[in-house]
């Protein structure tokens, strides 16, 4: 038996976002860039591992809104698209950088970067990468969980048991039919509890669920041995809690290892520095510029004349460094914790996917590095939550506190005066939704579609991602057009029912737009209370 043991969790999301009426939406583009420099990388990595024989298991939880764009035709051929106007830019690239062998070299490498994507993409997945990672869970290397129907904060709708099973049954149902078997974790979205979500977990068969820290440190009875290790929040549920250690190790550009000066710049890119008509094939509608993925600095001053040019092999040694720091600091953490624990303590490493790869270049090798290291280490060894309970079944009953991963642990990112305004309109669909079911039992035919996608829009409207990017303010606009939209088609669907009438072309325009959820059943927001 290991002394302790590290549970990585990847929480893989992105809100749905999907325009077939335009050739090109701007919005997309989250979705290209994470495949690109997050899942097909991640996917490499670790094939690489299972094919090196190294013994290692990262949770990953996908997002239903997420599954639902990668198995989507549409998208899929745009990616395609995404793709082929970075590799015609990388061959521009390599020659305007010919005379600069520092960053032809990149230009060089980050046009490799994109033909490897496309043949991934198209020859190994056949436009789906779900595939790929279903086959690294078949080996045991990865363990796929779900999280929200379309990641909605859940402690908002504690007083809506209807919202609350729509969100976490649809998120079943879809998982269910797109991995092949039902989920047994389930990713609290930005890790927002409130007592008595778990009922609602537990009677979707989820068997564990990942939290934060204020919901263990401020537990009605605090948890023997912290938070190295779960709690039974009822008979059959446990939940995890972060390990604040491992978090900021990546989390923080200030105190993590993402800032290091060796490391890659995010922000530096060729989209926002060359001309248009260089960039003629990227620019989108009134000259919007973007992310091309061509950088060429480091983490070196903020003026642009203190800028270095990356250097490849000086980042890698800090990869190596950075991941031996890591698990030394694990080791050290091992040691004190053993002193006062009958059981080996569990580090649960939670960070949203787009991290590595993405937010952080390096982040991808420094991971794979660190699964190689403990893979040979004698105190240490990666493990999923469904192992970690099997071996130990039985644990600390508790009551947790109310928590997020927001700033010390509150909502105010998710509401607060920028955003807040979008709850009562929601909470008022909420209860009409739950009329139409009570008045509408048990329809078929077309007023059946009509409920069904009025169901979708209701939980399309309820996506934590769209107050958050208010209250930051990228994107904002975009963000305020989606609820209100969500929000007018499901009162247009409303007001046709109450007159007996569906507006068959209106309706059939937004279930191509909108058409997550194929199996969804609009019974599914019945209130129970009445």
């Amino acid at each position: 038996m290991h002394n302790g043991y590290l549970l990585f969790v990847l929480n893989a999301h992105l809100p749905f976002v999907r325009h077939p009426a335009y050739d090109r939406f701007i919005e997309e583009n989250w979705l290209y860039g994470a495949i690109s420099e997050t899942y097909l990388p991640l996917l490499r990595a670790f094939n690489r591992l299972d094919r090196d024989n190294v013994q290692f298991c990262v949770t990953l939880s996908i997002s239903p809104t997420l599954a639902s764009m990668l198995s989507d035709e549409m998208l899929q051929g745009r990616y395609l698209q995404y793709l082929d106007e970075r590799i015609e830019l990388g061959k521009k690239e390599i020659e305007r950088t010919s005379f600069d062998p520092v960053f032809n070299r990149l230009a060089k490498m980050y046009h490799s970067s994109n033909l490897q994507n496309r043949t991934d993409f198209t020859d190994l997945y056949k436009l789906n990468i779900l595939k790929g990672f279903k086959e690294l869970e078949k080996k045991g290397r990865l363990r796929i969980i779900t999280s929200a129907a379309t990641h909605a904060y859940l402690p908002f709708y504690s007083d809506y048991s209807n919202a609350l099973e729509a969100q976490v049954q649809t998120a079943v149902i879809s998982h269910s039919r797109i991995f092949g078997k039902e989920p047994s974790g389930f990713w609290l979205p930005e890790l927002g509890y409130a007592p008595g979500i778990e009922k609602t977990l537990k009677a979707n068969n989820i068997k564990y669920f990942f939290t934060a820290g204020y919901s263990f440190l401020f537990a009605r009875e605090f948890p023997k041995y912290g938070i190295y290790a779960p709690v039974s929040c009822s008979p059959g549920i446990n939940a995890f809690c972060r390990d604040i250690l491992t978090s900021n190790s990546v989390w923080s550009y200030d105190d993590g290892y993402p800032g290091n000066r060796h490391y890659r710049e995010y922000y530096r890119d060729i989209g926002f520095e060359m001309t248009d008509e260089y960039l003629e094939n990227i620019i989108y509608k009134d000259r919007v510029r973007v992310n091309t993925g061509f950088k060429y600095y480091s983490n070196t001053g903020k003026p642009r004349e203190e800028k270095k040019p990356y250097d490849i092999e000086e980042a890698q040694q800090k990869v190596n460094e950075h991941a031996e720091n890591f698990l030394y600091r694990m080791q050290k953490q091992v040691k004190k914790l053993s002193k006062h624990m009958d059981r080996p303590p569990v580090f649960v490493c939670l960070y949203d996917a787009q991290i590595f790869g993405h937010w952080w270049y390096e982040g991808i090798p420094w991971l794979e590095k660190v699964l190689r290291l403990t893979s040979s280490d004698n105190s240490l060894s990666t493990i999923s939550a469904d192992d970690y309970i099997e071996k130990w079944p039985e644990n600390q009953k508790s009551e947790l506190s109310f928590a997020s991963w927001g700033n010390n642990g509150y909502a105010r990112i998710w509401c607060s005066g920028s955003n807040d305004w979008v709850y009562k309109h929601i909470h008022i669909v909420i209860d009409k939704m739950a009329e139409l079911v009570k008045r509408f039992p048990d329809e078929k035919g077309l007023k059946e579609r009509a409920l069904n996608q009025a169901a979708r829009e209701v939980l399309l409207s309820q996506a934590s991602d769209w107050p958050f990017i208010m209250q930051t303010g990228i994107a904002k606009p975009y963000a305020e057009k989606r609820v209100r939209e969500h929000i007018h088609n499901f009162l247009v669907i409303y007001d046709n029912l109450c007159r007996n009438t569906v507006d068959t072309e209106w309706l059939t325009g937004i279930e191509k737009e909108n058409n997550l959820f194929p199996d969804i059943d609009y019974r599914i927001f019945m209130d129970s209370t009445t």
